[in-house]
């Protein structure tokens, strides 16, 4: 299928307008630019839902924030949870970034959604994120009550660098005997940093995110000292997969890395793992959270939501005909 018209528009107005770069230098620049994208293509607190509230988590040397996502019409219920890593390169992306597709997430799943606000690179390079990560799991499956999750129905998820985290954290959980994970739902998910793909090679450049941008993100995540087939890093280069969680991946065919996500599915079942895959035709990196510009990220996620729920024992989603509080404002 060609590239859907709206994320060829998308890629158009970011070459005309200067901003379809490869290296960077500044990270605050790059955080900038990704935050300012969000805030054009699905700005934070759009969405209506049942509730959000903060909390803070203690880490070893700090504290991080949660971000907890109530569906509408459930927020006083004990309900399934997701645990929620954001994407960015391990580098960029916020709470503020993926606030709309956490909310569409909540909504459309009836989860309630965790997301992590993760220390990042290069104030904090691997592993730090990954262990925040972690530190999330065990906190949330102690204090379920304080979230108002079912522990025995929470699901970890995340999008691109989000998602290697969840995949890896699936692993790392699998590997000490617990906690029980209910799902993984990994969104575009970079899953072999080193990766070299077919998909790799020709979608490098002019498709949003470019191999220019991960290279960087890379030297700036990962300590010179660390091996990059590390499987922390790479769960991709795993040689056994068997008793992992339930798998939804969700690629797109636009994505420099379609080829892994894909791949990563037919691993998992031919280890037994229950997978559901789906490539999003036409679909670009990060098109999941710009509905505002591609309003097909909608239907990405109702196709998400209904996963979930099979997947949670929840009743499907009575359609509402108003789904956002400014639908006028989703360009044609």
């Amino acid at each position: 299928m060609p590239l859907d018209r709206h994320a060829r528009r998308f890629l158009e107005m970011l070459a005309a307008a200067g901003q379809a770069k490869g290296r960077y230098d500044d990270v605050a620049e790059r955080r900038a630019a990704l935050a300012n994208l969000a805030d054009m293509v699905d700005p934070p607190g759009t969405v209506e839902i049942g509730g959000v509230r903060e909390h803070l988590m203690p880490v070893h040397d700090g504290h991080i924030s949660l971000r907890i996502y109530s569906p509408l019409g459930l927020p006083a219920r004990v309900l399934p949870g997701m645990l929620f890593f954001h994407g960015g390169g391990w580098v960029a992306g916020s709470l503020e970034t993926h606030d709309g597709l956490c909310r569409r997430l909540s909504n459309e799943t009836g989860c309630r959604v965790i997301a992590v606000d993760y220390r990042l690179a290069p104030e904090h390079p691997f592993p730090y994120g990954l262990a925040d990560a972690i530190a999330a799991l065990n906190f949330v499956v102690k204090y379920p009550k304080a979230f108002g999750v079912d522990p025995q129905r929470l699901g970890i998820a995340g999008d691109s660098a989000g998602a290697t985290l969840a995949a890896v954290v699936c692993r790392i959980a699998r590997d000490a005997g617990g906690p029980a994970i209910a799902f993984q739902l990994l969104v575009c998910p970079i899953l072999d940093i080193h990766g070299e793909s077919a998909a790799r090679r020709e979608l490098s450049e002019g498709y949003f995110l470019d191999s220019e941008t991960l290279t960087r993100d890379l030297e700036l995540y990962v300590p010179g000292d660390i091996e990059r087939a590390d499987l922390r890093l790479s769960p991709l280069c795993a040689e056994e997969f068997a008793g992992l969680p339930p798998a939804f991946i969700h690629t797109a065919q636009f994505d420099p890395f379609s080829d892994e996500g894909e791949e990563y599915a037919q691993k998992l079942g031919g280890f037994g793992v229950p997978v559901h895959g789906r490539a999003h035709p036409g679909m670009i990196h990060y098109f999941y959270c710009m509905p505002r510009m591609i309003p097909y990220a909608d239907e990405a996620m109702r196709i998400i939501g209904t996963e979930i729920r099979y997947a949670v024992k929840l009743p499907q989603l009575e359609r509402r005909v108003q789904r956002r509080i400014r639908p006028e404002l989703i360009r044609a």
